[in-house]
């Protein structure tokens, strides 16, 4: 008997698992928006719902469901009144990407900005209620030349 891998082929030791009202529509939204590919589809027994589902966004995998609270509670972030989780990509074009997704149905809470860390940065929310940060690192700004630039960051925000 062959011996099975403890993390199976494809998947990484931490892999998000996105809890969905609308799962169908939320995997064909991350196709617009992110060039997500579908990997796995598997429906609830009614047919309406998916019970499991995988995509991949350039070398990463997520799963995601719908939302299924009678089975051990899992529920979407609306039905929890947001969330707590950001869903962070790193793309080789952050502005093309942003307004990929935008253009799909994303709404932007902080537009592509250059940040003190060194990456090229912008957040934004799916029509589902997940965040998402999306960045492309564009230089690698040295400890004191980030604490310098956090600071000068900072002292911006309090004006």
């Amino acid at each position: 008997m062959a011996k099975v891998k403890p993390v199976p082929e494809g998947f990484r030791t931490v892999t998000p698992h996105l809890v969905i009202d609308g799962a169908s529509d939320a995997l064909e939204f991350y196709k617009r928006a992110f060039g997500a590919k579908e990997n796995v589809r598997m429906p609830a027994p009614d047919g309406k719902k998916l019970m499991h589902a995988e995509m991949s966004i350039g070398d990463s995998p997520i799963m995601l469901a719908d939302s299924f609270p009678e089975m051990g509670g899992s529920r979407s972030p609306k039905a929890n009144g947001g969330t707590s989780v950001v869903i962070h990509l790193y793309v080789a074009n952050v502005d093309a990407l942003f307004q990929q997704a935008v253009a799909a149905g994303a709404k932007t809470l902080m537009p592509p900005t250059d940040m003190f860390w060194g990456d090229r940065y912008g957040q934004l929310e799916d029509p589902f209620g997940h965040r998402w940060s999306i960045a492309t690192h564009t230089e690698d700004p040295t400890p004191e030349q980030m604490r310098e630039r956090q600071a000068a960051f900072e002292a911006s925000q309090h004006r």
